[in-house]
């Protein structure tokens, strides 16, 4: 059974930098998504970054157009987290932040939180003007 724990939310003010960390257990397949989703209040739960790692270990990451050139998706095999570098934040990216994590072919649909199946409980992340 995959576990994944989010920490590292808080409150910036914009302009600022957070670095979100999902440590993720209990996953055995060779190929899958590693992403983090937000969900503002009222809004549906967006994805703002993934990460693909093949069978042969590749990996390839995929960004939301509002986040690219400011947040960066990274990994620690070693440590089994996932990260969410964030800079430059902007009162637009205050969510609920959630890791998530799906072991199958994805395609275009990579970045939609539906498709995942597996979930952390969330981290808040609060930017103030």
């Amino acid at each position: 059974q995959v576990q994944l724990v989010e920490s590292g939310g808080g409150s910036v003010q914009a302009g600022g930098s957070l670095r979100l960390s999902c440590a993720i257990s209990g996953y055995t397949y060779s190929y899958y998504y590693m992403g983090w989703f937000r969900q503002a209040p009222g809004k549906e739960r967006e994805g703002v970054a993934t990460i693909y790692t093949s069978s042969t270990g590749f990996r390839t990451t995929y960004y939301a157009d509002s986040v690219k050139g400011r947040f960066t998706i990274s990994r620690d095999t070693a440590k089994n987290t996932l990260y969410l570098q964030m800079n430059s934040l902007k009162p637009e990216d205050t969510a609920m932040y959630y890791c998530a994590y799906e072991p199958r072919a994805l395609g275009s649909d990579r970045l939609v939180a539906s498709k995942y199946s597996n979930w952390g409980q969330g981290t808040q992340v609060t930017v103030s003007s």
